[in-house]
């Protein structure tokens, strides 16, 4: 049970989407933010921006946004959650691109501070092909993830525990986006 009185059932309205419902207000510019970084026209594919938002959410060990973005990016790789599986295990054996090895290698350093980001990551990063676009990007989104994981789990919510349970919101996410 939340930590606050939230007005909804819980398990209708898990992790986020309770806080969100409480407070529409704040819900709206978080959506925003999340549908810009994570489904806007970008060069890296929203599957493996959903991964870095996955892997980020698992090292801070968020079970909800853990789950919930690893169902969203598992329905838009082609690998599915297979692949989302070794990612989040090890992104070095993971069979993904060294460009995105080195994007989530910056995307968990910012997971540990924002200082632990060094110029030999972004080095390693542009050298895989990685543009500065790209870069910031990554860093935004595992900095964002970073509060939405903290939102979630600062407020006590429910998560289920089923991974089928996340299914329909991936779903809703990749046909409408983010604030629906």
């Amino acid at each position: 049970m939340a930590y606050i009185d939230l007005g909804v059932n819980e398990e209708e309205f898990p992790g986020i989407t309770g806080p969100m419902r409480f407070r529409p207000e704040t819900a709206q510019p978080l959506n925003a933010l999340a549908e810009v970084l994570l489904r806007a026209p970008h060069s890296i594919p929203p599957g493996e921006r959903e991964l870095i938002a996955a892997y980020v959410s698992g090292l801070n060990d968020c079970a909800f946004c853990c789950s919930s973005h690893s169902a969203f990016a598992a329905v838009q790789l082609d690998a599915g959650m297979s692949l989302v599986d070794k990612v989040r295990a090890d992104p070095d054996s993971a069979p993904v691109s060294p460009k995105l090895k080195a994007l989530l290698h910056i995307a968990g350093a910012v997971q540990q501070s924002g200082r632990a980001v060094t110029p030999e990551l972004i080095d390693a990063a542009r050298t895989e092909g990685a543009t500065d676009v790209e870069i910031h990007d990554t860093v935004l989104i595992a900095a964002a993830f970073c509060m939405f994981n903290r939102y979630v789990d600062g407020l006590g919510t429910f998560a289920p525990e089923q991974p089928e349970a996340y299914l329909p919101g991936a779903a809703r996410i990749v046909e409408h986006g983010y604030g629906v």
